[in-house]
């Protein structure tokens, strides 16, 4: 696992998940790639199937939230499938959605409530849950319909905030262990950097960071206050 470390936050708790870029690189960067552009913010997860998955919708169509080009255009990617057959689908697995294409993967993808073998090498694994699989278990009590394949739960599981740290250095974002990655590509108000910089730069991403998160709470104040107030 690397040593990034993305976290959605919902009503019910945070889920903190990592990386696996040696077993999973294309798909483990281009998921983090999306994390750091704010591009999770707003959307949902549509899916809850007690003791199978937890699942993400795809964030083009499934936020709340206007896009921007580059997190369209970065939502709209397909990724390969990367699979191993020592990687194994067990609970806290975080595991890419997709299609019958096997390399039509693009931003939807399942924390895994337990154990799915039958999903082992035909769904790339890019990630494990390393704190919130109570929050996980917490939606397993959700009241749930069924339409077609999916077992959807009857209200909006969103997903209010997103962001991203340095397990070795939870409270400074440094360098990254995605070097292709880069601060134009992640899109403008990213706390991304392609290199270890001064002290200044790490407060400057910092600043970055929390004015992104301060935004985007403004924002939903602001619809929030639109439905309480007479029309």
């Amino acid at each position: 696992m690397s040593d990034e470390r993305a976290v959605f936050q919902t009503p019910w708790g945070d889920i903190h998940f990592g990386f696996y870029p040696d077993v999973a690189p294309v798909t483990a960067q281009h998921i983090f790639k999306l994390v750091a552009m704010g591009a999770y913010t707003g959307n949902h997860i549509f899916r809850v199937d007690k003791g199978f998955v937890a699942q993400v919708q795809d964030v083009v169509g499934g936020r709340n939230l206007a896009m921007d080009a580059l997190q369209k255009a970065e939502g709209d990617k397909a990724v390969p499938l990367e699979v191993r057959a020592d990687v194994k689908h067990t609970e806290g697995v975080v595991s890419m959605g997709r299609y019958d294409d096997p390399n039509s993967g693009k931003s939807s993808f399942s924390f895994l409530l337990g154990a799915a073998p039958h999903l082992d090498m035909k769904y790339t694994i890019f990630g494990k849950v390393t704190q919130g699989m109570e929050v996980l278990h917490k939606l397993e009590g959700l009241e749930t319909i069924k339409q077609g394949i999916f077992v959807m739960p009857k209200e909006r599981v969103a997903i209010h905030s997103t962001y991203w740290y340095l397990a070795s250095k939870p409270l400074t974002l440094g360098m990254l262990g995605f070097p292709a990655i880069t601060a134009s590509a992640a899109g403008s108000g990213s706390t991304l950097h392609a290199g270890n910089g001064s002290y200044c730069s790490q407060l400057q991403d910092d600043m970055d960071h929390l004015r992104s998160r301060f935004n985007w709470q403004a924002e939903e104040l602001q619809r929030v206050r639109a439905k309480c107030l007479p029309s």
